[in-house]
């Protein structure tokens, strides 16, 4: 199991029809699977993967 170091959490808001109806909804975090040097694989934010990338720490895990 992989796991979560990001600190980011899902955003909040409010969905628009065109009579102007207003419900929640909930936009979740880009959270991808990968594998670091070590081994072990983490869960992180694909912004957060995409700076360790250009770091060459991590690589892709297709799962």
């Amino acid at each position: 199991m992989a796991v979560k170091i990001t600190s980011k959490k899902p955003l909040f808001g409010n969905k628009r029809s065109h009579a102007l109806n207003a419900t929640r909804k909930k936009q979740g975090v880009n959270l991808q699977v990968v594998r670091l040097e070590d081994g072990t694989r983490v869960r992180v934010s694909a912004r957060e993967l995409r700076t360790a990338r250009k770091d060459e720490k991590v690589e892709e895990v297709n799962e």
